[in-house]
């Protein structure tokens, strides 16, 4: 979260960035990321040195403390109070060994308006083929159970209920089954088993005729379709249909509507900053949530249109396998207040 101060209200922006690409190329990589990121965020920061009446929320002493200096946590987060923690159970994923996916959330004030940040990472697609098998994919089972676990724990009756933004790889991806299906209308399937164990491990769908020319290739980690620009013309628009997995949860997440291609896999060549790798079909995993009276502060019956956006960073220039994904957009004071009750004017009963 990053916050200013202008005579329109506090600047709120949130960023979302898978970052572990950018380890595999410092030198180049991260130059150019933080670059694009400067340019978005203005200045490197948490919160704002103009903002002098932000405070945070600390879940033990269940009461906001005042944001003053700066505060470094070099334990283990799971030791201090002023955030939750939590990874998910290992039997969600049992396929991972280990896996460090889950949340981090924390509350604020700010312009005397309570919300809750709540960083979240899902599961991925282990494999391509298992993905294709059904739809929705098993995958897709996995993330929902894992993201209905999240919103039920950011929302029972521990603590007070405020406004929520909820942000992060996600790992959403289209139905592969049915994007599959559309890409490849009129090709026919050819299955490839490996000879020791007759388990498939490749698909491949050629043109019926057209000298049976290849359109798509399957394996385990390869997605190589003839033709990206599918996924880039129009900002992917026309597969934004597959990408369902958010519908589960319409009555309890929204979101502003996406305008950006899909935020990964980008290739981590410096040189092919649009150019997507031939690993996974390309969806729209990192993604901003809100509830719906989260999304009543963003837009509000004055709102200016200009004023809210929501995009990706660095959409010309390698920034790793992901774009980061951001939602700006401005807090004016007592915003949604109901009462004059300070850090409750967000509580929703």
């Amino acid at each position: 979260m990053a916050g200013k101060v202008t005579s329109q209200g506090s600047g709120i922006l949130l960023v979302t960035a898978n970052v572990g690409s950018l380890f595999e190329d410092p030198t180049n990589l991260q130059k150019t990321w933080l670059k694009e990121f400067y340019q978005a965020l203005g200045s490197c920061y948490f919160v704002h040195e103009s903002l002098k009446n932000i405070h945070q929320f600390d879940f033990k002493a269940k009461k906001f403390k005042k944001v003053v200096g700066k505060e470094i946590y070099s334990d283990t987060l799971e030791s201090t109070s002023m955030l939750e923690k939590e990874k998910f159970p290992q039997n969600y994923f049992p396929e991972c060994k280990w896996s460090r996916k889950g949340f981090i959330r924390t509350r604020w004030t700010l312009e005397d308006c309570a919300f809750d940040l709540v960083n979240i990472h899902l599961f991925h697609d282990a494999s391509n083929l298992v993905a294709w098998e059904n739809s929705p994919s098993v995958y897709s089972g996995t993330r929902q159970k894992a993201l209905g676990y999240v919103l039920d724990r950011i929302t029972d009756q521990r603590y007070d209920k405020v406004p929520y933004f909820l942000f992060g790889d996600f790992n959403f991806r289209l139905d592969s089954k049915q994007v599959i299906q559309s890409l490849c209308s009129s090709a026919t399937m050819q299955t490839v088993r490996a000879a020791d164990t007759d388990e498939v491990n490749q698909l491949i769908f050629r043109e019926s005729d057209n000298d049976r020319k290849v359109v798509l290739q399957l394996e385990k980690k390869l997605f190589n379709y003839i033709n990206q620009d599918v996924f880039r013309e129009n900002n992917g628009m026309l597969l934004l249909e597959f990408d369902k997995e958010l519908s589960v949860f319409k009555d309890r997440l929204h979101e502003l509507e996406i305008s950006f291609p899909p935020s990964y896999p980008y290739s981590e060549d410096c040189s092919q900053g649009k150019q997507y790798m031939n690993t996974r079909c390309p969806a729209w995993c990192d993604r901003i949530l809100m509830s719906a009276s989260a999304r009543d502060l963003v837009l509000k019956p004055e709102t200016d249109e200009k004023s809210v956006a929501y995009d990706n960073i660095g959409s010309n220039v390698c920034m790793g396998d992901h774009k980061p994904v951001f939602l700006s957009f401005r807090l004016t004071t007592g915003a949604g207040k109901p009462n004059a009750n300070k850090h409750k004017c967000c509580v929703v009963q």
